[in-house]
């Protein structure tokens, strides 16, 4: 049997997809029979846009909740290493700088699985986020992004 693809993850990130798995399957599950139920009152199923898109909304729902308990089922919580803690790691927040004159960006480094860049947080598959794994405070980095080429200096590692 093939390995299944492990998801490293916070606590709190499991929690929230714990959360969202709990509300497709109690709410928006019923959500989508319903919309199905009456769709099939309307009669002709053949020409019903009402049904079809409700069919489609019940795939989408079905196929993510499979996800999330796939996801949930193969999470590895992020346990913090205080041996390195002076280093960039899963879990932790870097602050660095683009150089020469740039503005100071934090982001906290976590699994694919809750990565969200408008809370800040970017998945360590990430072009940044893989140049900056293992790095220091103070180290001056290259980071490879689809815009090009970044230099940046590492201020701070939370």
């Amino acid at each position: 049997m093939a390995q299944e693809k492990e998801f490293p993850m916070t606590k709190e990130g499991k929690e929230k997809l714990e959360q969202e798995l709990e509300y497709m399957k109690t709410v928006r599950r019923k959500e989508v029979v319903e919309r199905i139920k009456v769709a099939r009152s309307f009669g002709d199923l053949s020409e019903n846009s009402e049904y079809d898109s409700a069919k489609e909304d019940q795939a989408f729902v079905e196929g993510r909740i499979t996800t999330l308990e796939n996801m949930i089922r193969n999470a590895k919580i992020i346990v913090e290493d205080a041996s390195n803690s002076n280093s960039v790691a899963l879990g932790r927040t870097v602050t660095f700088q683009e150089l020469p004159d740039g503005e100071e960006e934090s982001y906290t480094i976590v699994g694919s699985a809750e990565a969200d860049p408008f809370e800040g947080k970017i998945s360590n598959d990430s072009p940044i986020a893989k140049n900056l794994i293992g790095r220091q405070v103070g180290d001056e980095v290259t980071v490879q992004t689809p815009g090009g080429e970044m230099q940046v200096k590492i201020i701070s590692i939370k």
